[in-house]
Formats: C-alpha cells, structure tokens, sequence
C-alpha cells in the first residue's frame, strides 16, 4: 500500500515509518522539523531509513494549505497516518497560537486532502488528554471528554469533531487514536522519560510533580506502532442503526472511530523513575513540587475496544522498556 505519515521525523512518527517499509509499504513522510526541540534528534530519526527506496521524504508544514494540497494531488495515498501536531500541555499555555496553527488549521488540511483524493482511510492522533477533569478510571472512549484542562487536550478534542463532520458528510473513514505517555528509544527530549533519564545521567535535578503522587499509563514505542498499524487496516464502516441516544461517541452511523492505544495499566511516577534509577544504576536528585497546570492526576486506558476492533495486546512491561530506552540514551549521547 502507499501510506503518507505526517509528523515522520518525529518520536512516533518515524517508529511508524520504519514498520511500515519494514513490511514493503510504499511511504512518503512529512515533516517541517520545526525547533520545538532538538532537530539533529529528528534527522537521526530520519537517517534510518531516509535512503529506502520505498521511503520519500517532504519538508513541509501541515499548515501550508497549498503544499500539502500538492502532496496530496502528486501522490494516490491508500492509507493516510496523521501524526504530526504541536505537541506538549505546558507548552500550548504560553504558545497557544502555534496549537491553533498547527493542530487545527493543519489537521483542516489533511482532511480535505483525504476526502479530495479519495483516501481510503485516515488514522490520525488524538490523545489522553482529552480526558481532561474525568476522574473515573480507566478512561474508556464511551466517556464525556468535554472538560480538557489544556489548549493542547482542547485541539486534539477539536480534531476528533472535524473529523467525525468529515466522515459523517463525505463518507471518509477516520480513526482517532488517543494515545497515553509513550516512551522508548529516540523519544521525546519535552516528555518525563527522557529528561528524567538525561538528568539522573547527568547528576541533575529532576522535578516531580504532585510530590509524585501521580500515575501514568507508559506505553512502550513498539507496542504504540503495532497498535497504529492494526487500526490502519480495520477501516470503519457506516452503521445506520447508531444513534447518539444510545450509542457509543466513539462510534457513529458515519465511517468513524475512535480508540484509547495504552498499555492498560497505570504505574506511579515514583516506581517509573526507581525504575530508571536502577537501569542507570544512580539515585536521582529529586526536587517535590506540586501539581503543575494542565496536568492530570491519573492516566489509565481501557483498551477493550481496540483489543476488539484490532487484536491488539500491548507486550512489553516496564523493566524491559525501560532497559531499552536507556540502553539507545548511553548508544546516542554518551
């Protein structure tokens, strides 16, 4: 199949590239490589397979309304895999204009390539942020998501709404993904694992939020990737017996869905980072401070529908995930 993935030099992005080629998919990737944070991580990311001859690389921005217009009309996508976004909750409080930019306006972009070009499936990035003030857990996509506590959670709820209008009047199959905290090897230098990790390295503090009386449902990469390509190949179909009285909002009588992707079971922040203390073999300097705004207290993902839908089974545990993670950081930065 010919996929485009946006957001290819990214954590998720190019993981996502490199199954994709590795299973003899045609891929063209999209990226702008914007400076949010180190670019020379995203090179190396593409380096990997930058060369494949299966793999085509465009410098672009999803915002440019033209440029990716030309993609779309240059290239016959069967499967559409929509990853690029501005990223980071903290980050959309002081910038919330790149969010508007980037996350709406460029998502805006990549829906009307798909319904213009026929695309036969769009798999796009959603987030457990939406969850927002939700305090019953495990979150399940049958749950209100109308109360997010970051811009950032507030425009990936948006997207989940352009996209359902766009299934619901062109027929366009879409599913959203909501991804929880994912972590493993080229991660993200904005998310915990990895500055944890660069600063119990480095003999440096690292802050812990909420006194570290939180919970996060990490998600090893390659459990994320094969979640993300099992959902690319189970296209939604209409159902006109779906009705909002009584159905699921994850589901319509429109070609849509939407799924939580984590590992389904939450672990303190504490136990996550005794854990890379372990693998590193130093004890953190920790500084404990409180809850920092657009945080949540808990993210733990019910993951039976995509289980249903898809098959899929997250498999890798924390000890091993984390050993890796740690592993590539001494690989690339020592």
């Amino acid at each position: 199949m010919h996929y485009l993935v946006t957001g290819a030099a990214g954590f998720i992005g190019a993981a996502t590239c490199q199954r994709l080629l590795d299973s003899g998919h045609n891929v063209v990737g999209i990226d702008n490589l914007n400076d949010y944070y180190d670019v020379n991580l995203k090179l190396a990311r593409l380096a990997q397979f930058e060369e494949h001859a299966n793999f085509t690389f465009i410098k672009g921005d999803i915002g440019d309304r033209e440029k990716i217009k030309g993609v779309f009309e240059h290239h016959q996508f069967d499967r559409v895999i929509h990853l690029a976004a501005q990223a980071g909750v903290r980050y959309s409080i002081e910038n919330p204009e790149a969010y508007a930019d980037t996350n709406l306006v460029g998502h805006l972009n990549i829906l009307e390539g798909c319904r213009n070009t026929g695309v036969g499936h769009l798999v796009y990035a959603s987030s457990s942020s939406v969850y927002g003030l939700n305090e019953k857990t495990p979150f399940s996509t049958t749950d209100s998501v109308d109360h997010p506590v970051s811009f950032y959670a507030a425009t990936k709820k948006a997207n989940e709404l352009m996209a359902h209008s766009y299934s619901h009047l062109y027929k366009l199959p879409t599913t959203g993904l909501r991804f929880f905290t994912v972590y493993g090897p080229w991660g993200r230098p904005d998310m915990a694992p990895f500055i944890f990790t660069k600063k119990i390295s480095n003999g440096e503090t690292i802050d812990v939020n909420n006194n570290g009386d939180m919970w996060r449902d990490f998600t090893y990469i390659d459990d994320i990737v094969e979640g993300i390509i099992k959902s690319a190949e189970v296209v939604p179909k209409s159902n006109l017996d779906w009705r909002v009285e009584t159905g699921s909002p994850a589901s319509s009588s429109a070609p849509f869905a939407i799924y939580n992707i984590g590992h389904g079971s939450p672990i303190n922040l504490m136990d996550f980072i005794k854990t890379i203390e372990n693998e590193l073999g130093i004890e953190a300097k920790k500084n404990f401070r409180e809850m920092q705004a657009g945080d949540v207290y808990k993210t733990f993902a019910d993951t039976e529908s995509l289980f249903q839908a898809t098959g899929y089974k997250p498999k890798v545990g924390l000890n091993e995930g984390i050993t890796k993670m740690v592993q590539w950081y001494k690989s690339f930065y020592y």
